[in-house]
């Protein structure tokens, strides 16, 4: 795509977002037909954030803007906690900009152990913020085995297991995954929140089904609008869930925690962040395109490699209780 396809398309989506606004009520019924257990009742908070305080428009070649960007690199622990397959890498050849989209290539290659290589981006140490909408505009792949994301992490995650107070364990310093798609399942994408009490296997989730578009068939722009006590779910400005304090679980603390964390003062700070609404405080961004994983399975003899993931721009708007 040329830039001046690309300036026209931006023209299309800008325009295309109020006819939208005009017809979002119609939408938002027929999602709860679509969507199962969609609730779209009169109390949703429906937010419509307009002030740009940051975005990536992705224009120019080479690799993506360190100011923006680092990685995670290789395979985490056990395939990044999910029996993931690919190892990531700064490599152009899995991560490039080229005519102003940003391009994470998932390949079927012996590299450093890993029979898959792929990308992982994050904004960690780089841009972080608390309440918004947080968008990106992204053509997904297709096939048995893939795991696109767009997802946010907490600021105070930590990656090492210490007793500095400041940080957590994760799923205690929250995600909330803008975006997920099961390469099997091209006409269906999903967003969630984990956090202490709602994570892994059995987090709060909501599927979209996008009839008869498709994920791998063009563009959609996938994006949140949170603030102190919501977290709203969109697809091409079509809100299909919205989740709230009232949504969380009251799940009992886990006696394995009593092994994990020795010292009493860390055990209790972890204890009475169970089963708390832990989305009020600044969240940084993650793009990746995973292979194999719990979401999807491996690939199977069908899955065609290599296979991209296309990203527009990344743009992120704030909200009247954004003060960071």
């Amino acid at each position: 795509m040329n830039k001046k396809n690309k300036f026209r398309n931006r023209i299309k989506v800008k325009r295309s977002k109020y006819v939208l606004l005009t017809v979002s009520f119609i939408l938002l019924i027929v999602s709860s037909f679509i969507v199962s257990g969609c609730s779209t009742d009169e109390n949703q908070t429906v937010a419509q954030f307009t002030e740009l305080i940051w975005a990536d428009e992705f224009d120019v070649d080479g690799a993506p803007n360190p100011n923006n960007w680092g990685y995670d690199i290789g395979t985490g622990f056990n395939g990044w906690g999910n029996n993931e397959l690919q190892y990531y890498t700064d490599r152009p050849e899995n991560v490039v900009v080229q005519n102003g989209i940003l391009i994470i290539t998932a390949r079927e290659e012996s590299f450093q152990g890993s029979n898959y290589t792929s990308a992982r981006l994050k904004t960690k140490g780089k841009f972080s913020r608390k309440y918004g909408r947080f968008e990106a505009r992204i053509w997904l792949p297709s096939g048995k085995g893939l795991w696109p994301a767009f997802w946010m992490l907490g600021n105070n995650i930590e990656e090492e297991l210490d007793t500095d107070l400041s940080t957590l364990q994760w799923p205690f310093c929250g995600e909330i995954d803008i975006m997920e798609n099961a390469g099997s399942k091209p006409t269906i994408i999903s967003g969630a929140i984990h956090g202490p009490g709602w994570s892994g296997g059995s987090p709060i989730l909501k599927e979209y089904d996008l009839g008869n578009d498709r994920v791998d068939s063009g563009f959609h722009i996938y994006g949140i609008e949170w603030g102190p006590d919501y977290v709203n779910f969109y697809v091409d400005d079509v809100l299909y869930k919205q989740i709230t304090p009232d949504d969380l679980p009251s799940n009992p603390f886990p006696e394995f925690y009593g092994d994990v964390f020795t010292d009493p003062v860390e055990l209790e700070e972890y204890e009475t962040t169970w089963n708390k609404w832990v989305y009020d405080q600044p969240f940084y961004m993650l793009l990746n395109l995973a292979v194999g994983g719990l979401f999807d399975g491996p690939p199977n003899a069908e899955t065609v490699f290599p296979q991209t993931m296309l990203v527009d721009y990344v743009r992120v708007y704030k909200n009247e209780f954004d003060n960071n």
